[in-house]
């Protein structure tokens, strides 16, 4: 009898195990909606300068639902260049039912994406929704048109260079407008200190020293940045994080029997910090040959071939003396050599 009721309870037992677990495999946890249809006002837009800051084109969707257990669910417009298929998408989050993206975001947007200033560009955008990082939903995509222009913000870089005189100071270009600022500057031996400004002048604007670490400080006490050693120097300010970095550069040169230093002696290019990415020099010229090559050696130098202009060329040919302005772009490579 006693074995009896064991079995019954150990039965019942089984029955109500089992029963749970039925219920568990059918209670509905959570829930989200996918992603809805994504539209815009406008599929091609007009991208100047003067109307920086006016709408370009709003994006319209559906936010997406949860029902059952909450989870939490993240709404992103993804953007990236036509072609890509958003392997390097750029992703803004949103909380409304809209997004209004003004002409200079867009224009910001498309540059940050590797569109080129002046050239037709086409960048698609989706709309993505994520409850988990692993089951993100999709929207249909829309190609936005535009042609992108220049929209460069500079600092400047007052210091013991140029004397602390303005009217001479360099600076540090964003071509995009990104708050991340870059430029290539000398840095003689025993003249190293320097601050960032947003201002050509101590009267207005902010001036930058140094926060500690790589940090930079608009705090009026801050002392000078220091370029560490003598040389070309690479600078990057980053005013999104407050960072600064100096770099070693890499340096062109003029060398030759038809330069001031012969083939001795380099003559430097100057890098123009306009975001052109060339060298320049103004100097007075002899009949003779000349090259140009990096850093003062030998290892990479710049010539002519078969009439292009490539590493490792023959010597340049000058028929005629007198004063030149020279411009080096080393990345294309290409140059320009004009008689003032």
């Amino acid at each position: 009898m006693k074995a009896n009721i064991l079995k019954t309870v150990a039965m019942g037992m089984m029955m109500l195990s089992l029963w749970s677990c039925k219920k568990d495999e059918d209670r509905v946890l959570s829930d989200a909606s996918p992603a809805g249809t994504l539209a815009a006002s406008a599929t091609s837009v007009n991208l100047n300068i003067a109307a920086g800051d006016a709408t370009a084109v709003t994006f319209t969707y559906p936010i997406a639902t949860v029902t059952g257990y909450p989870v939490p669910v993240t709404s992103t417009l993804q953007f990236d260049l036509k072609g890509n298929n958003f392997r390097t998408a750029k992703e803004t989050v949103v909380t409304t039912t809209t997004y209004s993206a003004t002409v200079a975001e867009l224009n910001k947007m498309m540059l940050s994406l590797g569109a080129t200033i002046g050239a037709p560009a086409e960048m698609e955008v989706r709309l993505k929704s994520a409850p988990a990082p692993n089951v993100p939903t999709y929207s249909n995509v829309i190609t936005i048109s535009g042609t992108p222009y220049l929209a460069s913000t500079w600092l400047y870089v007052p210091g013991d260079y140029i004397n602390w005189d303005f009217a001479n100071a360099d600076s540090l270009i964003s071509l995009t407008g990104n708050g991340v600022y870059v430029g290539i500057i000398n840095m003689p031996a025993d003249k190293l200190g320097f601050k960032v400004t947003t201002k050509k002048s101590w009267d207005s604007g902010l001036a930058y020293g140094d926060g500690g670490g790589d940090a930079v400080s608009s705090d009026g006490g801050a002392g000078n940045l220091n370029a560490g050693t003598p040389g070309l120097k690479k600078i990057t300010v980053d005013l999104n994080k407050g960072t600064y970095k100096i770099e070693n550069a890499d340096s062109w040169g003029l060398v030759g029997d038809a330069t001031p230093g012969g083939w001795d002696n380099d003559t430097d290019l100057k890098f123009i910090n306009d975001g052109t990415g060339l060298w320049k020099l103004t100097a007075n010229l002899k009949v003779g040959k000349y090259k140009f090559r990096m850093n003062d050696t030998w290892d990479v130098n710049l010539g002519v071939k078969e009439g292009k202009f490539v590493k490792g060329g023959d010597d340049i040919s000058l028929s005629e003396a007198g004063n030149y302005t020279i411009s080096l772009d080393p990345a294309e490579p290409t140059y320009t050599i004009v008689k003032n």
